[in-house]
């Protein structure tokens, strides 16, 4: 279904069972997959908000059962990546801007008025709180959970929840990885190896040291330790 008053450029792809309300542009080289809805008043897959991007044939691309609320703008990729990713099932809220190159994961949730700039990643069911800042190149892992109005300098490890200013550890993602099915004793193990990395006396290389010795058994730890090893901003 699609409403009055949209324009839908040449070379966009829409899956099937799409709905897409009143007032809405959707520029060219985007794709948006199956059983999605655009609300109203958005700018999906326009050309990114970046001096270096000289007109290559890039990407914006939506996966099934994402969620577009009013007054988004999602830019498509530069030729640094050539795409800008977003996953299925995912509700991208009102006002919330996507800029060029970021990967959305599964199943994320972007509230209101969040912003993030160009090349952020955000893994699969992490949510940020309204009105959240992400500087260029963060990274935001999985299942974490951010408090609305937070300043997002430096990447966010999996599993926590952050928050304050600056943005800091404030424990872990409890309720949320339990409605997830985790086990107890895996969220248990994931408490006690941020209690070494955030609030034990060890500096950040033994506090690593100690987890992967204690925990190298643990899929969940693995990405914790692979989340630290990857990141190129520092952690909060």
């Amino acid at each position: 279904m699609i409403g009055p008053y949209n324009v839908i450029e040449d070379n966009v792809i829409i899956g099937d069972n799409v709905k897409i309300g009143n007032f809405n542009t959707i520029s060219q080289f985007t794709e948006i997959g199956n059983d999605c809805h655009i609300v109203n008043n958005s700018s999906i897959g326009a050309i990114p908000q970046d001096k270096k991007f000289s007109g290559e044939d890039t990407k914006l691309i939506i996966g099934d059962r994402t969620i577009i609320r009013e007054f988004v703008t999602l830019n498509r990729g530069t030729n640094a990546t050539g795409e800008t990713r977003i996953g299925e099932d995912v509700l991208i809220m009102t006002g919330v801007h996507v800029a060029h190159d970021c990967i959305i994961g599964n199943n994320v949730i972007l509230v209101n008025l969040v912003a993030l700039g160009g090349h952020v990643e955000i893994d699969d069911w992490a949510i940020l709180g309204g009105a959240s800042n992400a500087h260029q190149f963060c990274k935001i892992g999985k299942h974490a959970m951010v408090a609305a109005n937070s300043k997002l300098v430096q990447d966010v490890p999996p599993f926590i929840l952050a928050g304050k200013h600056p943005v800091q550890y404030s424990g872990i993602n409890s309720l949320g990885l339990s409605r997830r099915g985790f086990l107890d004793d895996e969220k248990s193990d994931i408490k006690k190896a941020y209690r070494y990395l955030f609030r034990s006396d060890l500096n950040q290389s033994d506090a690593l040291a100690r987890v992967k010795e204690e925990f190298s058994d643990s899929k969940h730890i693995n990405e914790i330790l692979h989340f630290y090893d990857s990141s190129k901003r520092g952690i909060i």
